[in-house]
């Protein structure tokens, strides 16, 4: 999470920085004429300046930080699964190892080489899930069933992966 909100600041401060200069130099008059053509005055051009910067201020600070609170907690799996700490692990590990071959709803996979695990697991009895899972990422699929290899995660990782997906599937 704290990578995230680094990334979220440092666009933040990007954008309030490119803002502010584009605000400076709209308003900085550009050239001095001798006799200036009749146009807004100095105080109107201030008035619409701090008008410009507040609406800058607002849109790049004031709103992010408001869709950054109103995040839902990463706990909750779309469909409004709430997810235990392992399954939260499995999560995080289907993501790295997974989701480039399988889709799943929940962790916004959208893999086109292994089957979709949401029709797949998600038709299964639920009691037979975890071990239909735990089976498939133990034994792989690559005997003329398809092409996953045996073993991409292991012991406690492939528990929660298995945990994970079986929860997920099909909501």
């Amino acid at each position: 999470m704290f990578p995230a909100v680094i990334t979220a600041l440092a666009f933040i401060i990007t954008f309030i920085v490119v803002g502010l200069v584009v605000v400076a130099a709209a308003f900085s008059g550009g050239r001095r004429q001798r006799e200036r053509p009749p146009g807004p005055t100095r105080r109107s051009r201030r008035f619409v300046g701090i008008g410009v910067g507040l609406v800058v201020l607002v849109l790049g600070v004031l709103v992010p930080a408001l869709v950054i609170a109103s995040a839902k907690d990463s706990k909750t799996a779309p469909g409004g699964v709430k997810l235990t700490t392992s399954e939260e692990r499995g999560r995080n590990i289907f993501a790295e190892r997974c989701a480039t071959c399988h889709t799943l709803a929940a962790a916004h996979a959208v893999g086109k080489v292994g089957p979709n695990l949401d029709q797949l697991v998600g038709g299964l009895d639920p009691k037979g899930q975890k071990a239909f899972i735990l089976n498939a990422i133990q034994q792989g699929r690559a005997q003329g069933r398809g092409q996953m290899p045996a073993g991409l995660v292991d012991g406690q990782d492939a528990q929660d992966v298995a945990a994970f997906v079986a929860a997920v599937a099909g909501h």
